[in-house]
């Protein structure tokens, strides 16, 4: 870093005082604050909350480590820098990686391979401090480069998994924008790569900025995501069907089932229900969820297909006992009331099915 006081440095320590003040400050609003000031009928995950809040009092931590560490002394190649290299590479990578995969609800991966992975980083910085003869920042920077791709491909293949399994258990796929995670991600690398493979100001502080962004997209995440392992509906099983949660469902079952659905699902319209998953339809019916997935299976469709189709049909069918009866139509609420907690879920859905789009079938239909 230069020694001469410049325009530049003071707008650099003004974005990074405000970069620790912001980090601090949020780190104690997830952590204390209950109520939700984003999206108030929304519950979150609670272990996203505090993954979240763990990785912004980290970050604040960082900020005020280094800026002290630079405030009075500069040498790379003290003991004190590279104990704090390490602690930056077990510390932060860890909690940010785990925040990204809290974010993938259906996912159960341990942390410890980020911790085995960044150790030799850890080591690496602690023996060029020991051995101040030998460089050893390449082969950290490229191993850490090589890191950063991997998981970045990682992340990929997760999504694009945790993607498909919200289509199968989800029909309302509103506040789960998956690839939002991704987006954080890269953005987050990117400042990380700005801080650790650059020394200039300009790139620091262009990292600076984009950190304040990049803050409040993973507050607004955190805030928006809604907790998919909380189940509202609390079914009654009758006894007759319970036991086909109990005992395996061979073939001859698939009309059973298909009976059990018109009766419990389809006659009672279940399917109106927002955010209805297939656990809860599965308990509702009587049938083990695999079994209901099979069945779907042999009847080429999926949980997600058959949800869409019956809200469909019961909003063509309203739309047209409106019309009929010279009422007043409103394709929004209409969506609403067949069960979408979004329009352009169902606007998507609709032209999916109908092969036309809501408004042109409207006007056919007049």
């Amino acid at each position: 870093m230069p020694e001469q006081i410049t325009p530049l440095s003071i707008l650099y320590l003004l974005l990074h005082g405000a970069g620790t003040a912001v980090s601090f400050v949020l780190f104690l609003y997830l952590l204390l604050c209950r109520g939700k000031a984003i999206a108030p009928d929304i519950t979150p995950p609670a272990q996203l909350r505090r993954w979240a809040a763990a990785l912004f009092a980290i970050m604040a931590m960082t900020h005020i480590w280094w800026i002290l560490f630079y405030t009075y002394s500069s040498d790379t190649n003290s003991v004190i820098y590279g104990l704090l290299v390490a602690i930056d590479c077990m510390a932060l990578p860890p909690v940010f990686v785990g925040t990204l995969l809290t974010m993938l609800q259906d996912r159960r991966r341990p942390l410890w391979p980020i911790v085995v992975v960044m150790t030799p980083c850890a080591v690496i910085a602690v023996l060029q401090t020991a051995l101040p003869s030998i460089d050893l920042t390449t082969p950290n920077k490229v191993y850490g480069l090589v890191l950063i791709v991997a998981f970045i491909i990682y992340m990929m293949v997760a999504v694009r998994q945790y993607g498909r399994w919200l289509r199968d258990n989800y029909a309302d796929l509103e506040h789960k924008e998956v690839w939002l995670s991704l987006t954080l991600l890269i953005g987050l690398m990117l400042l990380l790569i700005s801080y650790e493979y650059t020394d200039n100001y300009v790139m620091c502080t262009i990292a600076h900025l984009l950190g304040f962004p990049q803050a409040g997209l993973l507050l607004w995440r955190v805030e928006t995501l809604k907790d998919l392992s909380t189940d509202s509906l609390t079914p009654h099983l009758a006894p007759s069907d319970a036991c086909l949660n109990k005992a395996p469902s061979p073939k001859g079952e698939a009309s059973h089932i298909g009976q059990l659905l018109a009766k419990h699902c389809e006659d009672t319209q279940l399917y109106l229900q927002t955010d209805l998953t297939l656990p809860q339809l599965s308990a509702a019916v009587g049938v083990n969820r695999y079994y209901l997935s099979q069945y779907f299976a042999s009847q080429d469709t999926s949980y997600y297909e058959y949800i869409h189709d019956l809200r469909i049909s019961h909003f063509v069918a309203r739309y047209r006992e409106l019309a009929a009866a010279h009422e007043p139509i409103g394709a929004q609420q209409l969506a609403y009331e067949s069960g979408y907690h979004s329009y352009s879920t169902f606007s998507t859905a609709f032209k999916h099915r109908m092969h036309k789009s809501v408004t042109t079938w409207m006007l056919e239909e007049r």
